[in-house]
């Protein structure tokens, strides 16, 4: 998505972050369209938290694998990504659909909120390169 001069840890973090929210959107979608399928399961996105073990790694003690079945240290930021997991833990109704539709709303608008925020700081950047290649001249 984003190459060449973006390539700093923040800029990083917002591709990641817009790729997951994307996603979250298209299952989310899937989640309601299935919302009367009996015996479907709910999906969802995760990814805040493999992201959270990446930035957050440095500041713990560095790990060292000397086996490749050891667990190793968190993630670097260049491997996080995000998964869909399907919830097997929930039912919600006897025909065994765990799909609330209310739920779903709700993250539906929260996960929107989130992706307006991360297009809003990924603009914001392009805006000040933008004004520092043309020199602050308009």
């Amino acid at each position: 998505m984003i190459n060449g001069i973006w390539t700093d840890k923040v800029s990083l973090v917002l591709q990641k972050g817009l790729n997951a929210a994307g996603e979250r959107q298209r299952v989310m979608a899937h989640n309601i369209a299935n919302l009367n399928t009996p015996l479907y399961k709910r999906k969802e996105v995760r990814f805040e938290e493999e992201l959270r073990q990446a930035l957050l790694g440095s500041t713990r003690l560095p790990l060292t694998t000397t086996h490749p079945r050891h667990m190793g240290k968190a993630p670097s930021l260049q491997d996080v990504r995000h998964e869909v997991k399907t919830d097997l833990q929930s039912s919600m109704r006897p025909d065994g659909n765990n799909v609330d539709i209310e739920r779903e709303m709700a993250m539906l608008a929260a996960n929107q909120l989130n992706y307006n925020a991360l297009v809003q700081v990924l603009s914001g950047r392009q805006g000040l390169l933008r004004y520092v290649i043309h020199e602050g001249r308009r």
